[in-house]
């Protein structure tokens, strides 16, 4: 029998607010244990919640990037379980009116085309503290320490639609999630680190025979902070739950944990549905009133999204929309890109030569675009060096080198080093005849019509010129000694 896999996300994104979402501690993640902390988000008796008005915004920012409904009136619930890090005991979130609704983010299907993944919700809601534990892992800890600097910095969660167009296999999930986390970091709402648990999941996964109408038992995996570990997860879950119903069973309605080094999923609690968390209206914060004029002001701030950038680029550089895709990946990396081609007009060269050299320096040394040790404009006058015959490829991959190593513009390091290349015709011809003269073997292959011997050649005059003639002129020169 054949099956359908529909897979679903929860994704919680802390946003990058300077304090936290109901009092005014800073948001500041290598922060000591516990020295971000007030009454408010340590849930002393008698603290009352003031709500962050940049922390709407940005609510509604993300809704206007995902297609969102934005709600003239939202309001606060509380969300009521135990957890030793939820220091009140309970959770300030959003249920029945959440700030948008009924979006979708398009991706590319596994068919090769559009595909509008539906968004249910975007809900706003505080973070809870952060369990450390004495061991690797919560089963082998002695005991468990609380930091509750993380309690209550503001935390978006942005649910998938499994009745409307739901993620249908491992590939599209995890082109769902980039997406996801590039849009959010083009619109700077939040930096989406996952590694500082600025972007992580809850995975929804169920199977149903293939036609069927019905959707079958969901599983939940809880926590995914890794993109791999995620795709661990899915594809280790997809197999557990199709052997269930291959023999007659049905998986069971749970939440599940993943076990990184087994690559396994196991039981954690019978899933939680909305009823079993009590929620009701939170009776500290009002009811929030959104108008048509705030929402305006929130959009005149929005940047050009990521699919509007990669048209632009495309279109305004006429570079192949695979290099297209790479540069706009990172806003800061399309950035770059746009201020070298002020000044350099050989687009695709540009291009080329960020993905392919830049990047490799960059990711050697474990560095952003952003910590890149030279401005854009030293790299377009590096490109119009090799362009205008001033340097060779291979001579101007050397001095990005050193550029990158010590911060130089390329025409100080050229001037330094003396490797402009040999404009002296006179010169050039003069160590062509010796390399003539010294290989005859190969000069009388060319002399005989041969093709291939005269790249040998080539390489000689190079070799005597230390790089620095062009290979043009040189094939020139040569072809006019030897075949004429």
């Amino acid at each position: 029998m054949r099956y359908e896999t529909i897979i679903g996300f929860e994704t919680h994104v802390e946003l990058k607010t300077e304090s936290k979402l109901f009092c005014d501690c800073a948001v500041r993640y290598e922060a000591p244990p516990n020295s971000e902390v007030c009454p408010v988000c340590t849930g002393q008796p008698g603290a009352l919640p003031v709500l962050n008005r940049r922390a709407v915004e940005f609510s509604i920012k993300a809704g206007l990037a995902l297609n969102c409904r934005v709600n003239p009136n939202a309001q606060f619930a509380r969300k009521n379980y135990f957890y030793p890090d939820l220091p009140k005991g309970y959770q300030i979130s959003q249920y029945e009116r959440p700030f948008c609704e009924d979006g979708h983010l398009e991706i590319v299907g596994d068919d090769g085309q559009p595909y509008p993944v539906g968004i249910k919700r975007i809900h706003l809601e505080e973070d809870a503290g952060k369990l450390v534990h004495s061991a690797e892992s919560y089963e082998a800890a002695d005991y468990s320490l609380v930091d509750y600097n993380r309690a209550c910095v503001p935390l978006l969660e942005i649910v998938t639609d499994h009745t409307r167009n739901p993620l249908r296999s491992l590939n599209e999930a995890r082109r769902y999630l980039e997406k996801l986390r590039q849009i959010l970091q083009y619109i700077e709402i939040s930096d989406c680190v996952i590694e500082k648990g600025q972007f992580r999941c809850d995975v929804n996964i169920s199977i149903r025979p293939e036609g069927a109408g019905d959707y079958g038992n969901r599983s939940e995996i809880k926590n995914m902070a890794s993109f791999r570990y995620m795709m661990d997860a899915l594809t280790y879950e997809v197999k557990r739950q199709r052997r269930l119903l291959a023999s007659g069973k049905s998986p069971v309605q749970e939440t599940r944990l993943f076990d990184e080094k087994k690559k396994i999923t196991l039981p954690m609690r019978s899933k939680e549905d909305a009823p079993d968390y009590r929620y009701f209206p939170d009776p500290d914060l009002t009811e929030i009133h959104i108008d048509e004029a705030f929402v305006a002001r929130v959009r005149d701030t929005m940047p050009e999204l990521p699919d509007q950038k990669l048209d632009r680029i495309i279109d305004k550089y006429g570079i192949p929309r695979a290099d297209a895709l790479i540069l706009t990946r990172d806003r800061a990396v399309s950035g770059f890109f746009e201020e070298c081609a002020l000044h350099c007009s050989e687009h695709r060269k540009i291009a080329n030569w960020i993905i392919k050299d830049l990047f490799r320096l960059l990711n050697e040394n474990a560095l952003s675009i952003e910590a890149c040790p030279f401005p854009p404009r030293d790299f377009a006058d590096l490109i119009n060096f090799v362009v205008q015959g001033e340097i060779t490829d291979a001579i101007g991959r050397s001095v990005l080198e050193e550029m990158f190593q010590k911060g130089k513009a390329p025409r100080a390091i050229i001037a330094q080093k003396g490797i402009e290349l040999i404009k002296d015709a006179g010169e050039l011809e003069k160590i062509c005849s010796e390399v003539i003269e010294e290989q005859t073997e190969a000069a009388s292959q060319v002399r005989d019509g041969g093709t291939e011997p005269i790249n040998f050649l080539i390489g000689q005059v190079m070799k005597k010129t230390k790089g620095r003639a062009n290979p043009k002129k040189i094939r020139e020169i040569l072809q006019e000694r030897l075949t004429t």
